[in-house]
């Protein structure tokens, strides 16, 4: 009994919003910590932003170890990347980051501990998670890019590199030119360089922005908003099921059932 009522306690703290609020507020402070050591600082000042570095860790590993205490099935909590992950950042924050050998490395890692941020709230967690499904898709969309990309690269570097070699004297040269059209950095002096000796060359520049700039860049946000919609669906149809709401699945399986009930029973009359 007291096992049981033990950790229905710690399922109640970690359902808590506020304690969900107070997670959160402690990252940002942590942030905030990690900001206010790369300014000179009082011997003093030195000493208090230690001891708030060291509660901080100090807080982490109870929350974490709060919501390992909340699993029914202890072993299932590693089973979740995020609390894996929260857990590394927790454990290799507490290397002690004085004159050690392994200071920067401390240091690095209280940086990383802001990316909690993304644990904690299911928004940032769905749009991490849908970025990287869409990785294999964006893929194929970055190297239809590069294509465009080297084609327009040879054309400039055969046609423009007399005008100016220090842009278009090769193609390697050329490529990074044409990444500072695609940002729209100072591109028009470029283009007016080249429209000098030939006046029709925009046509060059017009095109391949209208190829990078709007057409792929409409393909790369297509492409994340179509997974992002799958995985908010996703994390709609879990939320249901952790609530005990039947999905939309469940409903269409009962209409199936009671129709196929219906036919029979008028087969049956």
């Amino acid at each position: 009994m007291k096992t049981s009522t033990l950790n229905n306690t710690f399922i109640r703290i970690r359902s808590n919003k506020l304690f969900e609020i107070f997670v959160v507020t402690v990252i940002i402070f942590s942030a905030l910590l990690v900001g206010a050591k790369t300014y000179p600082m009082s011997s003093t000042m030195l000493v208090v932003t230690k001891f708030l570095d060291w509660f901080i860790s100090g807080f982490f590993l109870t929350e974490v170890t709060i919501r390992f205490l909340a699993e029914h099935k202890k072993r299932n909590f590693f089973k979740n990347f995020w609390n894996v992950f929260d857990t590394l950042i927790v454990v290799v924050s507490l290397i002690p980051a004085d004159d050690a050998e392994l200071a920067v490395i401390a240091r690095l890692v209280r940086v990383f501990r802001v990316l909690r941020m993304i644990s904690i709230i299911p928004e940032l967690r769905i749009l991490l998670v849908s970025l990287v499904k869409a990785l294999p898709q964006l893929g194929y969309v970055m190297l239809l890019m590069f294509i465009i990309f080297y084609i327009y690269a040879a054309i400039g570097s055969t046609l423009f590199a007399e005008i100016n070699p220090e842009l278009w004297g090769h193609i390697t040269i050329s490529l990074l030119t044409l990444f500072r059209v695609m940002t729209f950095e100072d591109w028009t002096d470029v283009m007016y360089e080249t429209m000098e000796v030939y006046p029709l060359s925009w046509v060059f520049y017009l095109t391949f922005i209208f190829f990078t700039a709007f057409a792929f860049l409409n393909m790369v946000i297509g492409i994340v908003v179509g997974v992002m919609e799958q995985e908010n669906a996703k994390a709609r149809a879990e939320k249901l099921e952790e609530e005990g709401e039947p999905s939309l699945k469940d409903i269409a399986k009962q209409i199936s059932a009671l129709d196929q009930q219906i036919r029979e029973l008028k087969k049956n009359n």
